[in-house]
């Protein structure tokens, strides 16, 4: 394998981005209060005889900070577009490299997830793109969709997808391996279900168990990665990696019911997710804030489809597209039918 295709984030892991991203850039401009005036010192009275004893007056004390606080966010649907970058370096330098050069960086998108917000915002639709989908990427022409991180940065990603789907992208989040790792450690772990039980092929050869197992950051970049144990190689790993999403849903919708929360996570993530540009502070606060009353169970994860395995001109083992099927998608994003669309479809 060469230097390209050098161990995948996922989809999944990826969409650990969309959530804690979706915390990420809360940072100062959240919506935070100053503190209030301190209460005034108390003062001795006079008398017409006498003055009185001296007494000492009570030490000022700092009124507590009023609680910071998040607006709601208006009720209309939103696309996320999750990436997770394969890079091992720093993606998003990386990116911005590509972004103000032109040239391609040593990095590709090989996770994508678009996540739809629904505008009541009681669950989230995620729907897995596979990297290895043959399609064309403008301004390029025909090749996997994960080169188009490699060769345009995220803009061109964004713009990939908008053409395949037919639907406009909101918002962006990035996440790379280390960040992936440092973020889930930084959440204490997550418990997955494994349906399916493997031993790892790479780094530390974690083995997983049937049942639940309580994943730190190495393991759970390890689950989200695993191709080569499946007889379905890549198809299992995006199912592993909806499921890890999911799991992940639950721990973080616990962490974001208060504004102070999303503000605490904030700070943390900051340091690893790569949002769009124009997307600021205060707006990404809103939208974390907003999904504190997303239901994981509810959530639906499918892949968009695909008409199987193939070779492309030039000797590459490629996913064929399924163009009608996605026709139905993109018609479902379009129309606001993707409960009907799943319903169909036994998602």
């Amino acid at each position: 394998m060469d230097r390209r295709r050098r161990l995948w984030l996922s989809a999944g892991l990826a969409v650990l981005l969309a959530l804690v991203v979706v915390l990420a850039a809360v940072i100062a401009g959240s919506g935070r209060t100053s503190s209030g005036p301190s209460p005034s010192s108390a003062s001795a009275g006079a008398t017409a005889t006498r003055a009185p004893s001296p007494s000492k007056s009570p030490a000022p004390t700092a009124a507590a900070p009023a609680p910071p606080i998040i607006p709601e966010l208006p009720a209309t649907p939103m696309n996320i577009l999750v990436i997770g970058s394969d890079s091992r370096a720093n993606a998003r330098d990386q990116n911005n490299q590509t972004v103000t050069t032109g040239q391609s960086a040593d990095q590709r998108s090989d996770c994508l997830m678009l996540i739809h917000v629904p505008a009541d915002r009681q669950k989230v639709y995620g729907i897995s793109i596979m990297r290895d989908n043959w399609v064309n990427i403008p301004g390029y022409g025909a090749a996997k969709i994960n080169a188009s991180l490699e060769v345009g940065g995220i803009p061109l990603v964004v713009r990939t997808v908008e053409t395949l789907l037919g639907t406009h992208i909101d918002h962006t989040v990035m996440l790379d391996f280390q960040g992936f790792k440092v973020l889930t450690d930084a959440l204490g772990g997550i418990d997955v279900n494994v349906t399916l039980p493997f031993t790892a092929s790479f780094d530390t050869h974690h083995t997983f168990v049937a049942g639940v197992n309580h994943l730190d950051g190495e393991a759970a970049l390890e689950f989200i990665r695993e191709r080569y144990s499946f007889v379905d190689g890549d198809y299992q790993r995006v199912r592993n990696q909806q499921t890890f999403l999911r799991a992940l849903l639950g721990k973080l919708r616990s962490g974001i019911q208060t504004p102070a929360a999303v503000l605490g996570l904030v700070n943390f993530a900051t340091n690893y997710l790569t949002v769009d540009q124009g997307y600021d502070p205060a707006s990404v606060a809103r939208l974390a804030y907003a999904l504190r009353t997303v239901d994981p169970a509810a959530s639906v994860f499918f892949t968009l489809p695909t008409a199987g395995t193939g070779t492309s001109p030039d000797g590459q083992s490629i996913v064929v597209p399924d163009y009608a099927g996605i026709g139905q998608v993109a018609g479902a994003l379009r129309d606001g039918t993707l409960p009907e669309y799943v319903a169909a479809h036994g998602y």
